[in-house]
């Protein structure tokens, strides 16, 4: 049977967390029924017009997409609009559109990865490394009798996800006591007098963006009038995800050869390839951030790197950034430089649904320059 499109994107956001998003960033299920059947997907870097007309043509009933179609608020999408115009369409030709963007930039694997591999470098970090998703562990008393069943509630709620493993719990037998007062109404013990007896201790972690569900979860399933629990916060640990990645080449090579080595590497575009230092400048240790990245100049100096290699560099915190001392600089087209991705993406999908979902990636150049050209005359220089 088809995947619903409601298990399509569980698969992506299992790999893309959207709460890893930034906070300014609009990820996720822009347009599409969660409970229609999806039998073929679409990958690409921009929504676009060609990008929409080519899944409406290939028959895909779900467009993935890097970059968010409305990442600014909207009060509405007219059909009269450019982007309204988009969300008409695939509406109207059965086409969902879901978005993973800076929560696909951080992911491991994510954006950058895709972008090292392309280049052929053996990966051994994050340019910047993210915090672990924050977690918190959750324990709580519970009759043994009852145990299991308030295991199974907090599982369905999402507690217990350890790495690769599911259903993770910590379980012993302790003592606890109580004295019901007032109006209650004890499952265990009488009024007025103190219980003390033997029960089961369930300790579980889970994401804090899960803390209402499990908490409702453990409240609706335990036996108690009055369930206790209490909930603790880890100190966050770096991860080995974050934005950008670095790596290194089996040997070391010239710039001018290592910049041939991008422009092989990433499909051909009318910006082409720029590098900038020393030709002959040795790069062997690259960092490497799929998109824009000249907001991360000084971390890559400090990650003692030869080479950066990134997107939509700018003319002065290129030259002040070689001036003092950085690392050589290899400027890419945005959307070549995120390309890459695209194949990552596919193979989410299809290494969750198997032969069950054509997965197809758009090879259409949406990058906006169209037209590259260098001087025949030398100009006045």
């Amino acid at each position: 049977m088809s995947p619903k499109l409601a298990d399509v994107i569980a698969a992506l956001e299992a790999v893309y967390p959207p709460g890893t998003a930034e906070s300014w960033d609009a990820v996720g299920l822009v347009c599409g029924d969660p409970e229609e059947p999806v039998t073929k997907v679409l990958v690409c870097v921009d929504p676009t017009e060609s990008t929409v007309d080519e899944a409406v043509t290939t028959g895909a009933q779900l467009l993935i997409a890097h970059h968010p179609l409305l990442l600014k608020g909207v009060n509405g999408v007219p059909a009269n609009d450019p982007k309204g115009a988009l969300v008409h369409k695939l509406i109207r030709n059965n086409a969902a559109l879901f978005c993973a963007h800076t929560n696909a930039d951080s992911a491991l694997p994510g954006v950058s990865d895709a972008l090292a591999l392309a280049i052929g470098l053996t990966i051994t970090g994050p340019l910047t490394a993210a915090p672990e998703e924050p977690l918190l562990a959750l324990t709580t008393w519970v009759p043994h009798e009852s145990a299991e069943k308030v295991l199974d509630a907090l599982f369905a709620a999402g507690a217990g996800d350890v790495g690769e493993y599911r259903d993770v719990a910590w379980v012993d037998e302790t003592r606890e006591q109580f004295r019901p007062t007032g109006g209650a109404q004890p499952v265990i013990g009488e009024l007025g007098e103190l219980t003390r007896h033997d029960v089961t201790r369930v300790e579980v972690v889970l994401a804090r963006a899960k803390r209402t569900a499990v908490v409702e979860a453990l409240l609706a399933a335990h036996p108690y009038e009055q369930a206790g629990y209490t909930l603790h916060e880890f100190v966050e640990v770096p991860s080995n995800r974050g934005i950008g990645r670095i790596g290194e080449l089996a040997e070391a090579e010239p710039l001018h050869v290592f910049t041939q080595r991008v422009a092989d590497a990433l499909p051909e575009t009318a910006w082409g390839v720029r590098a900038a230092g020393d030709p002959e400048r040795p790069v062997k240790r690259v960092a490497v951030c799929g998109g824009a990245g000249d907001s991360y100049l000084k971390t890559v100096t400090r990650a003692g790197v030869d080479a950066y290699v990134t997107a939509d560099l700018r003319h002065h915190p290129a030259s002040e950034h070689l001036a003092a001392g950085g690392p050589a600089l290899v400027d890419v087209a945005h959307w070549a430089s995120e390309w890459p991705w695209c194949e990552q993406a596919a193979d989410v999908v299809r290494e969750a649904f198997g032969g069950t979902v054509q997965v197809l990636v758009s090879t259409r150049r949406t990058d906006p320059w169209t037209v590259g050209a260098t001087s025949r005359t030398g100009g006045n220089a």
